[in-house]
């Protein structure tokens, strides 16, 4: 049995273009990052509590956690808390360059594989009244960062992506296939 241990309609639909046998477990863990822990590896930190957390109650399942974080200026962004905190979040990568990172953590019948994937996203001034309808939309609201990759106003101030596309979105799809292929392989 293969679950996921996320309820993101983001991650469901992208491990779907791996399979489509698998099931739905959210893990219920506190998703803050402690004092002591790098923010290029809360990601990766957050990936492996999650799995951990649906594994235990499913040891002979092969569980995948999962955690997306966007960093700018040393600055963790995670989901918003309001409409104020994503305007700010957006305004912070406005004009600039930051970077997204996505842990992943496998976990087959007490084995456990974890990796980070990252990707550096850039933007273009984004305009106020651009801002605001985006705000408005109510998707900034439970994505890290304060913002989809695939929702369509984010690609009007989208400029470049160096790295992978699906991992921004939440799921790096190719790392992951290779990783879980060789891992429940048992090579």
């Amino acid at each position: 049995m293969l679950i996921l241990a996320s309820n993101s309609p983001r991650r469901k639909e992208l491990l779907r273009l791996i399979t489509s046998d698998f099931e739905v477990i959210p893990a219920e863990v506190d998703e803050s990052v402690p004092e002591g822990v790098k923010t290029t590896e809360a990601a990766e930190f957050l990936a492996v509590k999650k799995c951990l957390d649906v594994a235990k109650k499913y040891p002979t399942a092969t569980v995948i956690g999962s955690d997306t974080v966007v960093i700018k200026g040393g600055e963790l962004l995670g989901k918003p808390t309001d409409a104020a905190d994503a305007a700010r979040m957006l305004k912070l990568l406005s004009d600039s360059t930051h970077s997204v990172y996505t842990g992943v953590c496998i976990s087959d019948r007490g084995r456990t594989l974890s990796f980070t994937e990252r990707t550096d996203v850039t933007f273009a001034n984004i305009p106020e009244r651009l801002l605001d309808a985006y705000i408005k939309s109510g998707s900034p609201l439970d994505k890290a960062g304060g913002y989809g990759i695939q929702d369509d106003l984010v690609r009007l101030f989208l400029t470049r992506i160096d790295g992978n596309y699906d991992s921004v979105m939440g799921l790096p799809v190719a790392a992951l296939y290779k990783k879980l292929k060789s891992y429940t392989d048992g090579n």
